[in-house]
């Protein structure tokens, strides 16, 4: 049975994004069996990897963005503990009291700010973003969501899950920073293979469908 996809424009981007990832795996199979000379069929599989670690990033913050602005423009008190203490500068504060933007507005600013450039593909980072929207340990419900949908077969764990987040956006830095280089190499690059770009980019989606699922419930 199909898992039902959030209706939302931001995960409709990521859902586009991990869809462009998969076809420059198409691209490399169906390249592979004509051997190319002056190609690396691998590069098709490495680029899938970084676009689908950037997807799942990129999602976080239009995520967060969004969940932060709709809270935020809500009255009372029926916010996450972090966004009900969140600070912003004193100059948002003057802009606010100038009636230049709202309140809202100019928290929604203050954690684009913040936010905005950070890299979230370490699952700390992640966890400590999505404070501001949840209360909720975002991990261990995700991983005990990923173990329903798999019918329980594997009990994954906020342990576990994590540590196939990292494997995965670790793999990705060593190819956008280190060329997939082997440590200690100039020439030799690491092996990859379809199996292996497509198990990666399965696990993203599976990872931010069941993120957005907690994050829902």
């Amino acid at each position: 049975m199909a898992i039902p996809r959030p209706d939302t424009s931001q995960f409709e981007a990521f859902t586009t994004n991990i869809a462009y990832a998969r076809k420059m795996v198409d691209a490399g199979r169906n390249l592979a069996p004509f051997r190319p000379a002056a190609i690396d069929v691998g590069d098709f599989y490495r680029a899938a990897w970084v676009q689908s670690v950037a997807a799942i990033d990129h999602w976080f913050h239009e995520e967060l963005f969004r969940r932060v602005a709709e809270l935020a423009a809500k009255d009372g008190t029926d916010m996450p503990l972090q966004l009900q203490n969140y600070e912003i500068p004193l100059r948002q504060v003057e802009a606010v009291q100038r009636g230049d933007v709202t309140l809202a507005e100019a928290v929604v600013e203050h954690v684009k700010e913040r936010w905005g450039s950070a890299s979230l593909q370490n699952p700390r980072k992640i966890s400590e973003a999505l404070k501001l929207v949840t209360d909720k340990n975002v991990w261990q419900g995700a991983a005990t969501q990923i173990s329903t949908w798999q019918g329980n077969r594997t009990a994954y764990t906020e342990k576990t899950l994590k540590a196939q987040y990292v494997t995965i956006t670790d793999r990705r830095n060593k190819i956008a920073h280190d060329a997939d280089l082997l440590d200690g190499d100039l020439k030799q690059r690491r092996s990859i293979t379809e199996h292996d770009v497509t198990d990666a980019i399965n696990w993203i989606d599976r990872i931010a469908l069941a993120v957005a699922h907690v994050l829902d419930a």
